[in-house]
Formats: structure tokens, C-alpha cells, sequence
């Protein structure tokens, strides 16, 4: 027997999609949908709203797709007080447990919706002895923490884009290559601008292809001149920035020349069981073996930074967070306050941070391979914009538009 139920979803759904891509996950389930109302915003500045009374195969499937249409903002009209349930084990969630996104999100709890405070995806929703929700991931539950399970008594707000002048207004994909880049630049610039002036961090994700491509000493220069106040990198991109200002080499080519090093292969391996002699990257930089580039600055600056490790790094740097669950923990330490997130050739790293980061952070991938752009959306990242482009050129681009023309 089939099953039907009324979702309604608000916002700027006109503009942004959303509204087109519920119909088609709707559809692209097998069910249908019929259009109860909608009222359409008149400004810039009005939303929207729709009401759809959405029909599945049975209950089972009506379920499943009702968790789907949640994830982009639509809610079920008739709602109830959220189920709660007591972990039992550290760890572990309770069965059926409710998994969060990064869209902005509320619970209702004793008739009355209480805002989530800090939207994460794939978390469980920890209520608080004093009635406060929040995210929770699942190797912090401990027992007795009070969860909420199931769908009911959940409402989230679909993604939009930024209102007025922002680089994307005039383009009609989230991801593209043909766009005019200097265009982009500038208005990405203008962007950092005015989360500056409200007083929102800049964060940078790095990849090690920064410093492949000759972009660390423009990055650098950000971080010195206050552009930049919180990194993510891997021991790669730390290690190679390392190695260019120490060596004068990345992956053992010549910063300057572009030829290979004699023996330059091993230079990477120098640096980091240097700094490894000494214990950190800051000591190292006091000592004086560590006198320019991208670390350099976050040290001398005061900027903080996260290293996360992985299974291919070598030595690693002693800063470098060898336990990826640890790793997540400081990256989640450092995000509040956060407004705008530089994604800079970087799979692993952006994807990681996009899972952390709350969908009202202004997100901008950019790499020179457009599936990188395009999975870290699929992942979630509904905020994330993508520039198709080589992250050497965008950088120093932004560089100039931020720290020459100010």
C-alpha cells in the first residue's frame, strides 16, 4: 500500500535549486510528488516556501526518502517532540540513532525548537542535561548521553547561496573551468574583504601541490600580513615548504631553476628528521634552521595550525598528529569563529574539513582536477564552490588582489 506524507522546505529554494533537486530525488526514487503550495519570494531578500505531498511505494520507502529530502533542507510538516535514548556504551550510538548534516538544524524538545549549536554532518544529537543540543561524533558518546533517535521531531534549513555580490551570481554550476579567473580572483578577494571586516577567520586547507606549484611564499606572505588565521595541512605540505625555504628544493627540484637536485629525492627526509632533532617546527624556527615559507609565518605570527598524518608520510614531522581521530578533534577545536574556507589542491584534507565545517562557511575549492571540486559537494559540502584552475595561478592572483592592491 502506498504512503504519502507533506514536507515543506523555505529559503531562497528558487534561486539555489533546492527546490528542482528535491523533485528530482523524489523521482529518481520511484515516488511521486504533487505540489501543495508555494509562495515565492519577491526580493533578493524574501524567501520562499513550498509545501509537497510526497507518495512512496509503502512506508519503508516513504522512510528512506524522507531521511534523503531532510539532508537538502525539506521538513515534514506535521512534526513531533524528538525521540531520546541513553548510549550504553562509550563510543557507540544507540541503535536507529539520528545522523546529522551541516545544514543549519533544529530538535523539538517539550514542544519547542531548540537550535543546534554547532551543525556537523555524520554526527549523532547529543541532548544536554540543561537542554542544549549539539553535534556530537561518535567516538566522543559516553554513556548516558541522551541521543536522539529517528527522524522524528528534526528540522533542518536548506543551503543557499551568499546573498549579493559574491564570484558566483553570474554562473549556472557550482563546479567550472571556463569561467573567467581573473574575475574570480578579485571577487573571492573582495569576499575575504568582508569577512575580514566582520571579524570571521580565513581558513586555508593546503595541499602539497601549493609548493609544487610555486605558491607557498604567496601564501606565506597572507599569513604575515593577517589574510590567513587558521591552517589545515598534512605532513607533505609542511615538510616541502620546509624543504624550499631550507633546500631551495620541493620533492627535490630546484624552487628557482626547475631541474631536479643532485640527490634532492632525499631532501624532504633532511628537513623532517632535522625539525625532528629538534622537537618541533616552533623550535626549530627559533634555532634559526627554520627562517622563511609558509610555516615560518604561522609560527613567528602566532596562526595555528593542524598537521594531520597519514599512512604514506614520512618521518613524520614531530607537530604532525599521527592519530587521524585526534587530528579531526583539534581541526574541530580551531573552527568556531571560522566565516570563509580556502580549499587549496587538496583531496583528503578539504574533504575532511567540508565533513567538520558547518554549511554556512563560505567554501572555495580550488584545484585543477574538477572531480576533486565535485566530490567534495557529493560528500555534503552543499556551500562548497569549485574553481577549476591551477592553484599556483589562483594564488598568486589572490595574493596580488589581497596583499598588493589593498
Amino acid at each position: 500500500m502506498s504512503a504519502s506524507e507533506v514536507v515543506e522546505v523555505e529559503g531562497h529554494i528558487i534561486d539555489s535549486l533546492i527546490l528542482a533537486k528535491l523533485m528530482d530525488v523524489i523521482l529518481a526514487s520511484g515516488a511521486d510528488y504533487e505540489v501543495v503550495s508555494v509562495d515565492i519570494g519577491r526580493t533578493n531578500t524574501d524567501v520562499s516556501m513550498a509545501r509537497l505531498q510526497v507518495t512512496a511505494a509503502d512506508e519503508d520507502a516513504l522512510a528512506s526518502l524522507l531521511v534523503e529530502l531532510q539532508a537538502h533542507g525539506a521538513n515534514r510538516v506535521m512534526s513531533v517532540d524528538a525521540e531520546l535514548l541513553a548510549a550504553d556504551r562509550e563510543g557507540v550510538l544507540p541503535a536507529g540513532f539520528y545522523s546529522t548534516t551541516n545544514l543549519p538544524t533544529a530538535v523539538r524538545l517539550g514542544g519547542r525548537w531548540v537550535e543546534v549549536g554547532n551543525p556537523e554532518m555524520d554526527c549523532g544529537l547529543v541532548i544536554t542535561p540543561d537542554g542544549r543540543a549539539r553535534t556530537v561524533p561518535m567516538h566522543r558518546v559516553r554513556v548516558g548521553d541522551m541521543v536522539v533517535v529517528g527522524n522524528d521531531g528534526i528540522r533542518v534549513t536548506p543551503p543557499s547561496r551568499p546573498r549579493g555580490a559574491t564570484p558566483f551570481e553570474f554562473m549556472s554550476s557550482e563546479v567550472s573551468s571556463e569561467k573567467p579567473k581573473g574575475l574570480l580572483v578579485a571577487d573571492v578577494a573582495a569576499r575575504l574583504r568582508l569577512h575580514r571586516t566582520s571579524g570571521a577567520k580565513v581558513l586555508a586547507v593546503c595541499g602539497p601541490a601549493v609548493v609544487h606549484t610555486g605558491a607557498a611564499p604567496a601564501i606565506a606572505r597572507m599569513v604575515r600580513e593577517g589574510w590567513i588565521d587558521v591552517l589545515f595541512a598534512g605532513n607533505g605540505f609542511a615538510a616541502h615548504d620546509i624543504e624550499s625555504n631550507v633546500m631551495g628544493t620541493s620533492l627535490g627540484v630546484s624552487v628557482r631553476a626547475g631541474t631536479a637536485a643532485e640527490g634532492g629525492h632525499a631532501n624532504h627526509l633532511r628537513v623532517i628528521n632535522e625539525v625532528r632533532r629538534y622537537g618541533s617546527i616552533a623550535a626549530a624556527v627559533e634555532a634559526g634552521y627554520i627562517d622563511g615559507g609558509v610555516m615560518y609565518e604561522c609560527v613567528t605570527k602566532g596562526v595555528p595550525f593542524v598537521l594531520a598524518g597519514s599512512i604514506r608520510d614520512d618521518g613524520p614531522l614531530p607537530d604532525v598528529y599521527p592519530d587521524v581521530v585526534e587530528a579531526a578533534d583539534a581541526m574541530r577545536h580551531l573552527l568556531p569563529g571560522v566565516g570563509v574556507a580556502l580549499m587549496l589542491a587538496s583531496t583528503l584534507h578539504a574533504i575532511a574539513t567540508g565533513n567538520c565545517l558547518p554549511s554556512g562557511v563560505e567554501t572555495y575549492c580550488v584545484d585543477i582536477n574538477q572531480a576533486v571540486v565535485t566530490k567534495l559537494a557529493d560528500r555534503g559540502s552543499h556551500q562548497a564552490l569549485g574553481i577549476v584552475t591551477d592553484v599556483g595561478l589562483f594564488v598568486e592572483g589572490l595574493c596580488q588582489e589581497l596583499c598588493v592592491k589593498q
